[in-house]
């Protein structure tokens, strides 16, 4: 684990572990407001080759509403990333710790929100395997 993520190998081929962590989103709450295909984006744009890399931009609306109440610039630290890669044959996926993320800023009820997400982040992560 990074110090700003949660960061594992999973026994999964690539697409299956896709799918586990769309579901494992949904079920605690999280909406997929943006997909990056970082390989198609760098086929298309820069020509070149490169692994499989996902990025899931994710929100839990209800956190996301407690967050911008607290404090309106919290949008600057939105969505939760989510990424999923493969590396060497094998498949990775990194969930952002928002405690991280959201801990540099002197506010105490976007640190609690930032706690409860990072919760249900967590979650997640333990539910793909």
């Amino acid at each position: 684990m990074s110090d700003y993520g949660y960061t594992k190998e999973l026994n999964l081929p690539y697409e299956k572990a896709g799918t586990m962590v769309r579901e494992a989103l949904h079920k605690e709450g999280f909406e997929i407001l943006s997909k990056l295909d970082v390989r198609e984006i760098f086929r298309e744009k820069l020509e070149i080759g490169f692994r499989k890399y996902l990025i899931l931009g994710t929100c839990n609306p209800p956190f996301a509403y407690r967050a911008l109440q607290a404090d309106e610039n919290a949008g600057l630290l939105f969505p939760c990333n989510v990424i999923l890669y493969e590396n060497g044959g094998k498949t990775i996926l990194s969930i952002i710790r928002p405690t991280r993320t959201m801990g540099a800023i002197d506010n105490m009820e976007l640190r609690r929100v930032a706690t409860e997400v990072e919760r249900k982040l967590k979650h997640v992560f333990e539910a793909v395997w």
